[in-house]
């Protein structure tokens, strides 16, 4: 942490900017559909998660995921510069100083960001979900609760429990789908996110996931993901009421982007490991449009209350 002024606004943002294209093609995407307020504030927003990410798991903006010896200590300094950044101190470290900028321009409840930090910490101790509760509470800590931080930044008041819902039901649908696509890479890293009630059904031991005679047991797991999957993508939609129509957008096209490598996931089966599943910028560019669609229709959307059978994000 620094005394000093620290870098401009506009440099973080450049900085940030930079972020989101090297580290998630699909949200940079997406981002260029909000106004340009919100625009870099997602930016802002997605430059702190992907920096608490990689300090967590080893990664360079997502990539090549590593076992990290020592990663109770990096989530606590993690955790001591967030609660500074929160406080509106100056860091001096861009990805904390753009969580500071975006915290003070919005009303970004402090808790969502002590959420998402606690998943890190559960990645950190080698947690692995037992069951399905499980799975999804830690998809909400690491993804759900992303979904809420965005709405806020979007406009939404954190007291509208409603919509943040429906917030948080997007990022689990997000995640959930990256869990099916990632079952490999995963493992890899000594990982597995599938509970271990599924992989007994199946008759896995959860050291050998990837294991060339469980791959038909696999695919049936994953298009058990990537089902639960949509029917969080399928909830969230009601909450674009409640946004303006470049946010709505916005999140409509990421969930046909998203969306889609869960299709993707699932129709491959067997081979959906075989090669990283993504979507083309062609087919970017197609879900693009199809979101700008549904976005000017979203108010002629007939109003379903939640499925109150779907899992719920935790209260306060």
């Amino acid at each position: 942490m620094t005394s000093s002024p620290g870098p401009t606004r506009d440099a973080i943002v450049a900085t940030a900017h930079e972020s989101i294209a090297r580290g998630s093609k699909s949200f940079a995407a997406a981002s260029l559909l909000f106004d340009r307020a919100t625009r870099e504030r997602a930016w802002l927003l997605y430059a702190w998660c992907r920096a608490c990410d990689d300090i967590a798991d080893g990664q360079d903006h997502g990539h090549t995921m590593s076992v990290v010896e020592n990663a109770p200590e990096r989530i606590a300094a993690m955790a001591v510069l967030t609660d500074a950044a929160l406080a509106g101190r100056v860091i001096g470290v861009p990805a904390f100083d753009a969580l500071r900028i975006v915290a003070a321009e919005t009303r970004l409840p402090a808790r969502f960001a002590h959420d998402l930090i606690e998943g890190f910490r559960l990645d950190g101790q080698g947690w692995r979900p037992r069951t399905e509760n499980d799975l999804l509470t830690y998809c909400y800590h690491v993804a759900g609760v992303v979904g809420c931080m965005m709405a806020v930044i979007m406009g939404v008041s954190p007291d509208d429990d409603a919509v943040l819902d429906r917030a948080c039901d997007l990022g689990l649908a997000f995640q959930l789908a990256n869990i099916a696509r990632d079952i490999d890479e995963d493992a890899q890293a000594g990982r597995c996110y599938l509970p271990t009630d599924w992989l007994d059904e199946m008759g896995i031991a959860p050291e050998a996931v990837m294991a060339a005679q469980h791959r038909p047991a696999l695919a049936i797991l994953a298009r058990r993901l990537t089902t639960r999957a949509a029917q969080f993508e399928a909830s969230a939609r009601m909450g674009t009421r409640a946004l303006s129509f470049r946010s709505a957008w916005a999140v409509l096209a990421a969930a046909q982007i998203y969306g889609a490598i869960g299709r993707k996931v699932a129709g491959r089966g067997e081979r959906a490991w075989d090669g990283r599943v993504t979507t083309s910028k062609g087919e970017k560019l197609g879900f693009i449009a199809r979101a700008a669609v549904e976005a000017r229709g979203r108010m002629r959307l007939v109003e379903v209350p939640r499925d109150v059978g779907l899992w719920r994000r935790p209260r306060p």
